[in-house]
């Protein structure tokens, strides 16, 4: 259940990327400077792709960040994770990607604190704590281990495990 609202929030942010672009211009101002470093240190492994690939692809920053083509990345993320999440498929992973992309789509589609009209600030504040729930049950479903221990406690149980076969060991050795 928790999935459906992404599956079908990133449909429509494919099949109408522009209502979604405007939307989301304020956290996309502020993110390009970010994406533009990390894909210019990556520009090297972006040329070998393009050269092996049977197809003509863009070689330069801005063809791959332009604002539509991240809110189809995004649309699509929620989609393919959505998808994850509700099979059961890789949850764990499927409900983290979920939640980094619910946060910068919850402050670009629901920036209540610049609202002017009382009724559209409500609205809008509705629906950003709606989205922080959201983010909330993502978080427990990102940190659930199907009753499995956790991969800390596995650890210091290994560790203790390993101490005490250490310990035996100095012992017969002494």
């Amino acid at each position: 259940m928790l999935a459906a609202i992404f599956i079908q929030g990133g449909i429509a942010a494919l099949k109408s990327p522009q209502g979604h672009v405007q939307a989301a211009k304020p956290v996309l101002d502020a993110v390009k400077p970010l994406l533009e470093k990390a894909t210019d240190a990556a520009a090297p492994t972006i040329d070998k792709a393009a050269d092996a690939a049977p197809v003509d692809l863009p070689r330069t920053t801005v063809d791959w960040l332009d604002d539509e083509t991240l809110v189809k990345i995004d649309g699509g993320v929620k989609v393919v994770a959505g998808t994850m999440l509700a099979l059961g498929k890789f949850p764990r992973l499927a409900s983290t990607a979920l939640a980094a992309s619910l946060i910068p789509t919850t402050l670009a589609g629901h920036r209540f604190w610049e609202e002017s009209d009382p009724e559209a600030k409500q609205a809008q504040q509705v629906h950003f704590f709606k989205n922080v729930g959201l983010l909330g049950g993502l978080l427990i479903a990102a940190a659930d281990t199907e009753g499995k221990p956790s991969l800390a406690w596995r650890g210091r149980k290994a560790a203790k495990l390993a101490a005490a076969a250490a310990a035996t060991q100095a012992a017969s050795v002494s």
